[in-house]
């Protein structure tokens, strides 16, 4: 339990990676030469400690889903655990379970919940660079290994010790000077936060505020800002934004900021909606836009609504959001900009996809509002900031009432507003051409060799155990 916590001191609004390596090495020490049941209590209680403070911000909607989660997500990290030898084969073989786990936890249950991962650990720290070699899954393997080297070392394993620290050092060393991409033109871009009260739910908060108070945000704004970015939910109509008043409006404000507007748009359709980042160029018209493709599970859309109605209060999601389609690019005339809605940041593979699309710069308009706490805004924050490592992307979020902020593609914040105040937070950014060698090939490569790991570890572990 106590290596889970120091695993979940790392995550955001913490931010104490030395601590959750320790947490690593503290978990190595303790499933090092135990039997199968041992490993699985370690590994749960490892897993409770680690996911139920990383996931503490769903008690500010469901006590009981949050237990559900926890109890789900800290099974997966225990199958990880579980999964590697003990024996001789843990050196090798642990990182690489682990590595599945996360894996699986980012595509199931509900499409995945990749929210408080073991590479959301390391933002700020060293080994986040190698998620331009890997993604978040080289990150989380390379956790696990810096736990081996701690562990080794505190048992004077010198050689494990030396061979698991030097691996690590070096991915992250390759991480930090492998092709990112690189500048061709900067954009003057301007993210926009209404502020206002934080804690409501969706349907206690009428758009009509969002809207006004975007107005009046953006209302501040001098010549020469070429892209403004409104959060998610901004705009709230019934039908085609295009067609509305509201997205007149819209249109009549780029045109006299001579801007192009990126705006968060919900279009009601009868007992359903469009969550969409909508374009408007300086012309006024709509140039483009993006639906969302990875909705929030019980607060987007309620699975098996029909059956979870009858046993639970699902009178907050009113209506299920449809599904987008498309890679998450929307062509603007302020450049090709890249899109990730919300929830969307969690999930390399949207941003993945709208950078090999051709994304320049990558636009999060997201609405943590619902959120009385810190921790989601600052979750969602440090995933932009993995996202920016990543891609070799500038990440440009806008939130109602914050995290709203500016991330450079080495991760690092360069500009960040306060939490329910109104801001705007302004800057010239980078337009960017190029990939990643993560961009380029995703998890596959990285999966792939987790398993062969694996597979060798237990070759390994099963030799060692032969009768000589």
């Amino acid at each position: 339990m106590v290596a889970g916590v120091l695993l979940s001191s790392g995550l955001p609004p913490f931010g104490w990676w030395p601590l959750a390596l320790l947490g690593a090495g503290g978990l190595v020490g303790v499933v090092d030469r135990t039997a199968l049941g041992q490993r699985l209590a370690v590994g749960l209680a490892a897993g409770v400690g680690f996911l139920g403070p990383g996931l503490w911000w769903m008690t500010e909607f469901h006590v009981a889903g949050y237990a559900l989660a926890v109890v789900v997500e800290a099974a997966l990290f225990t199958f990880g655990v579980a999964l590697a030898p003990s024996g001789p084969g843990l050196v090798v073989g642990l990182p690489a379970a682990l590595v599945a786990a996360e894996a699986l936890r980012g595509v199931w249950p509900f499409g995945g919940v990749p929210v408080a991962t073991l590479a959301q650990t390391q933002i700020g720290g060293p080994l986040a660079l190698a998620s331009r070699l890997g993604g978040g899954l080289l990150v989380a393997g390379l956790v696990a290994a810096s736990g081996v080297a701690l562990a080794a070392a505190a048992r004077r394993r010198w050689r494990p010790a030396a061979v698991a620290g030097a691996v690590g050092g070096a991915v992250a060393l390759a991480g930090l000077v492998a092709p990112h991409g690189h500048a061709f033109a900067d954009v003057d871009v301007a993210a926009i936060q209404g502020g206002g009260p934080r804690g409501l739910r969706a349907v206690e908060n009428p758009s009509a505020r969002g809207l006004d108070a975007a107005f009046e945000a953006t209302g501040v704004l001098g010549p020469g800002v070429a892209l403004v970015v409104w959060p998610e939910n901004a705009i709230t109509v019934e039908g085609d934004v295009a067609t509305t008043s509201a997205g007149r409006r819209v249109g009549e404000l780029a045109r006299r900021l001579r801007a192009t507007i990126v705006a968060g748009v919900i279009e009601r359709a009868g007992n359903r909606f469009h969550n969409l980042a909508v374009a408007w160029g300086p012309d006024g018209e709509v140039t483009g836009r993006y639906e969302k493709r990875q909705r929030v599970p019980f607060g987007e859309y309620i699975p098996w609504r029909t059956v979870v109605e009858q046993v639970a209060d699902v009178r907050f999601v009113p209506r299920d959001a449809f599904v987008g389609k498309g890679a998450g690019l929307i062509p603007t005339p302020a450049g090709d900009l890249g899109v990730a809605i919300s929830y969307e940041v969690f999930f390399p593979r949207r941003t993945r996809a709208a950078v090999l699309a051709g994304g320049e710069v990558l636009l999060v308009p997201t609405n943590a509002s619902s959120f009385p706490s810190t921790q989601m805004p600052a979750l969602e924050l440090g995933a932009a900031r993995l996202r920016a490592i990543e891609t070799g992307r500038t990440v440009v979020q806008a939130a109602p009432t914050g995290f709203s902020a500016i991330v450079a593609p080495d991760g690092r914040v360069r500009r960040q507003s306060d939490l329910g105040q109104a801001a705007v937070v302004a800057g010239e950014v980078e337009r960017r051409r190029g990939t990643t060698l993560y961009t380029r090939l995703g998890d596959l490569p990285v999966v792939t060799l987790a398993g062969l790991i694996l597979g060798a570890a237990w070759v390994l572990e099963r030799r060692a155990a032969r009768p000589r």
